[in-house]
């Protein structure tokens, strides 16, 4: 739900590696083969395949293959051209200018020239575009065309984000959608875009699948696989045992089918498995405009009530860590003092509850003017470690005496019907983060209403001017300063109840070639994988 949440890449930081696979030095040796599918087993569809539009995680997915930004993330962490044959940032760091690739092409043989960026730009930051990544884009003073692959642009001030906000979410064929209406692009281009990319959309079967197929006029080379499909398939021990059957190719692991497929002699022979720590949490997010979260003494009691190793053990079977704030513990501006804020002490939690007016029934609820504190705590369907951290949540509050209903909820339902219209008292969710620390489009109150990603109504004066302040700092010691304090005041205020930052658990079939994890994730070279001819298992459509 946040582009540097997300970014398309659904960037993964650190770790990823453990030993390479037997077979590497055989496969050092052969010649790449065009061929083949991928089938992807997910539990989620995606929603729209306009990266500024999408809020999701598959979306972005998705549409990170079917379309290129200006710049990406390399393997090393550095930022470099995909558009973008080269770049030059000015001195004072408010001017940036773009050189495109002049061999890029839209998949309609269309090139891609500055006047797609110019068409995007100035879509993303039309105040009726429903988008919550504008923010990056507002700071943007003036956009200039200088030809047809040149672009500058003027900022207002040094922006700390500027470069890197120029991925893949302003990229859209103009020479399409310059006299449509944004209503098209949002039900028509996003559920059957055109895009630049390594593959191209073929077919959409809602809530089942979703097939691309190569583009043949990829500027960077044609992919070797033909076809990616994801398949949807909600139910965790479904979509294991359609891997187990050869129905798909690579599904993320819960953490028992992580335990089952390291036990299974014939599985490990098929499949690969990657461990990895990910760059990402899940957490309790709290409804503040709901009265009984109001009061951050409650929330801070509610911290205190959950023991955070136990929720890593009931649902992750330990496969992760206790999270402390929105940040892993490796990262440069990770701030390890706040580890300290709200140890488990249910003692401490009732004592909060009580300064914050509730006292102890005869049945051993707690109440505040006759009323019980019980709420609904919601998640997503097929997501079997959020439904386990739910149920050690709901037995560590009862303990105290809360009562917590537990609520599973279609994915797309929970998203549109109950996050984006606020109509929810807490909710367990996730966020995959990026490698820059900017928290603004998530904590900022300027983000509480709709497309807005503060969901949770969260507002504090002195984290918005930080939060600003970030973005305008360049010096990397100056900034470290400004999150660590960011991170003290999401400790102290608890608008979510941090839980755990689990392990990714990727199981990959073993005919397939050129995955090469790295600091930025497993999927980015996609287009680089490929599969033996005598081990291709689909022919070519």
């Amino acid at each position: 739900m946040r582009k540097k949440l997300f970014i398309g890449l659904v960037v993964l930081f650190f770790g990823l590696f453990g030993e390479l696979p037997s077979f590497s030095k055989k496969i050092l040796q052969e010649e790449p083969s065009y061929g083949d599918a991928l089938v992807v087993g997910t539990i989620a569809d995606a929603s729209i395949l306009v990266p500024m539009l999408a809020t999701d995680v598959m979306s972005h997915r998705v549409a990170e293959l079917i379309f290129r930004g200006i710049v990406k993330y390399a393997p090393d962490l550095s930022i470099v051209g995909d558009l973008a044959e080269r770049y030059e940032v000015s001195k004072d760091q408010r001017v940036i200018t773009f050189y495109l690739k002049k061999n890029a092409k839209w998949e309609d043989g269309t090139p891609v020239t500055s006047w797609d960026v110019e068409f995007g730009f100035k879509l993303i930051t039309d105040p009726k575009t429903p988008s919550p990544y504008a923010s990056d884009f507002l700071e943007v003073e003036r956009f200039e065309v200088i030809d047809d692959h040149t672009f500058r642009v003027y900022y207002k001030r040094p922006f700390a984000l500027a470069l890197i906000s120029w991925g893949n979410l302003v990229v859209l064929p103009r020479h399409l959608l310059a006299d449509k209406d944004l209503s098209y692009i949002q039900r028509e281009f996003g559920k059957r875009p055109v895009g630049n990319g390594p593959f191209r959309f073929v077919q959409w079967k809602r809530g089942s699948s979703l097939k691309l197929g190569v583009n043949p006029l990829y500027s960077e080379g044609r992919a070797y696989l033909d076809q990616v499909l994801f398949r949807v398939i909600p139910d965790p021990t479904t979509l294991f045992l359609e891997l187990r059957s050869g129905g798909v190719d690579w599904i993320s692991l819960t953490p028992l089918q992580y335990f089952r497929i390291e036990r299974d002699r014939e599985l490990k022979e098929h499949f690969q498995v990657y461990k990895y720590l990910s760059f990402g949490y899940t957490y309790i997010g709290y409804n503040l405009k709901d009265p009984l979260f109001a009061d951050k003494r409650v929330r801070l009691a509610l911290c205190y009530a959950i023991d955070k190793r136990k929720v890593v053990e009931g649902a992750l079977l330990g496969q992760g860590i206790p999270a402390y704030g929105p940040y892993k513990p490796d990262a440069w501006f990770y701030n390890p003092e706040i580890e300290k804020t709200c140890p488990y002490d249910p003692n401490k939690a009732l004592s909060l509850l009580q300064e914050a007016g509730f006292v102890k029934g005869k049945d051993g609820w707690l109440y505040k003017n006759g009323k019980p504190f019980e709420f609904t705590l919601l998640t997503n369907h097929g997501n079997l470690s959020r439904l386990l951290a739910a149920q050690v949540v709901q037995q560590e509050l009862s303990k105290i005496g809360i009562k917590v209903h537990i609520r599973v909820v279609e994915w797309t339902t929970l998203i549109h019907q109950f996050i984006d219209k606020r109509r929810f008292q807490a909710v367990i969710l996730g966020w995959t983060t990026g490698l820059d620390p900017d928290l603004y489009d998530i904590f900022h109150s300027s983000k509480i209403n709709p497309p807005g990603l503060n969901f949770i109504s969260y507002k504090n004066e002195e984290l918005d001017r930080l939060l600003e302040e970030g973005r305008y700092t360049l010096d990397k010691e100056k900034r470290k300063g400004i999150y660590y304090r960011v991170q003290e005041i999401l400790a102290e205020d608890q608008p979510y109840t941090f839980l755990y930052i689990p392990y990714s658990l990727e199981a990959i079939h073993q005919r397939f070639r050129g995955v090469s994890p790295s600091a930025i994730g497993i999927a980015y070279n996609l287009e680089r994988w490929w599969v033996p001819k005598d081990k291709q298992k689909y022919l070519q459509p």
